[in-house]
């Protein structure tokens, strides 16, 4: 890429960099922040991808095949560091959760007067160290550019967590007519005295053990399993193969497969179930928003720091439960995260029912009453420029 002259008027407020990598998680998020950015702060924004193909299951009215289209009002290009075409770069530029950002893309960023505000969005951590790393600058070794690492959070001292400012309303207008919003998603509503759960994890031995529980504990449940890793799991189980429209049942079990959805309609899934088995950051953040008890399938790393990440935020979710509550959430997720022991904790879990849904409604009014993540990062930008 040629170094372009930096006087262009159409120089946007945002350059968003994002690498998908093969869960989604990552795009899922600069997808969120790119639509907040611009719809509620007013600003121009350009999205780079490098697997449009792969964020069409996010966005499905895009087109995989061009190189620049507008969707929702962002500027979505395809990021091809072979032929990146020569632009001028946003006034602020994002590169999303370390993903490089292309070398004449940053040469092109040192030709700026002034040079943009270089943003390196960090993964979302409860870890007590996020707080004395947000906001620190990062000098370039030879370019005259600064990098700023910018950490989401959950305490004042980092950068807050994506929510759109309208997602309680419209959650709890949603809740207001779930026969409504199941339609809308193609679903009957439960059956009378059913409790339905959505099913969105890495897979593993730990979906088998789990409907086992579900079988043994002789309630009526019905499993909705969004496409993904985890649904072939959940399928054979109940005697099915991967199809389109796949369902079937054991006992009380019920069992449905759903398509990959696009976000918001995920959200409402996660509205409409009484509790929410989620994984990643993104689904993780958005089941925080539903107001429902949930569980989380963090991301495996071979060195188990991901388990570090865990147990903080559980440490921060679980501090305002009953004892009991608190020891029966920590229980199951632990037990889900390592695939062992998930029966008798699942029994725990259920027993604390009424407190984790409390919770949970509690959880998400605080989250409401913090600035999100794209208000802080534009705050904390534009103090920098």
């Amino acid at each position: 890429m040629n170094s372009p002259s930096c006087v262009s008027v159409d120089r946007p407020d945002w350059d968003i960099f994002c690498a998908v990598v093969d869960n989604y998680g990552d795009i899922g998020v600069c997808w969120r922040l790119a639509r907040q950015l611009s719809a509620e702060l007013g600003m121009s924004v350009r999205l780079w991808v490098d697997d449009l193909a792969s964020f069409a299951r996010l966005c499905p009215s895009l087109a995989p095949s061009l190189d620049a289209q507008s969707i929702e009002g962002i500027e979505v290009r395809r990021w091809d560091a072979a032929a990146l075409p020569a632009v001028t770069p946003a006034k602020q530029v994002i590169e999303a959760f370390a993903c490089n950002l292309p070398e004449g893309f940053v040469q092109a960023m040192a030709a700026c007067q002034p040079a943009p505000v270089w943003i390196n969005l960090e993964y979302l951590s409860a870890e007590d160290w996020v707080g004395g790393c947000h906001g620190l600058p990062s000098p370039h070794p030879s370019l005259p550019l600064r990098k700023h690492f910018f950490f989401p959070g959950f305490r004042d001292n980092t950068g807050g967590v994506l929510g759109e400012a309208d997602v309680s309303a419209r959650r709890e207008a949603q809740l207001a007519d779930p026969a409504a919003g199941w339609a809308a998603l193609g679903l009957t509503p439960p059956l009378a005295g059913e409790l339905t759960v959505s099913l969105f994890c890495y897979g593993g031995e730990r979906v088998d053990a789990w409907l086992d529980a579900l079988l043994a504990h002789g309630e009526p449940v019905r499993v909705l399993v969004p496409d993904g890793r985890g649904a072939a799991e959940a399928a054979h189980w109940c005697g099915q193969w991967l199809a389109p429209g796949w369902q079937g049942q054991r006992g009380a079990v019920r069992v449905q497969g759903l398509p990959f959805v696009e976000q918001r309609e995920y959200d409402r899934l996660l509205w409409l179930c009484d509790l929410n088995l989620v994984r990643g950051e993104d689904s993780f953040v958005r089941a925080q928003w539903a107001a429902r008890p949930f569980v989380w399938h963090i991301y495996p790393q071979d060195d188990c720091a991901h388990l570090d990440k865990l147990r903080a935020f559980l440490a921060l979710y679980a501090a305002e439960l009953p004892a009991a509550s608190a020891a029966a959430l920590t229980d199951f997720w632990l037990a889900w995260n390592h695939g062992v022991g998930i029966e008798p904790a699942w029994r725990a879990l259920l027993a604390e029912r009424a407190a984790l849904a409390e919770h949970a409604r509690r959880w998400a009014a605080q989250l409401a009453q913090r600035d999100t993540l794209a208000v802080n990062l534009a705050r904390f930008c534009e103090s920098l420029l």
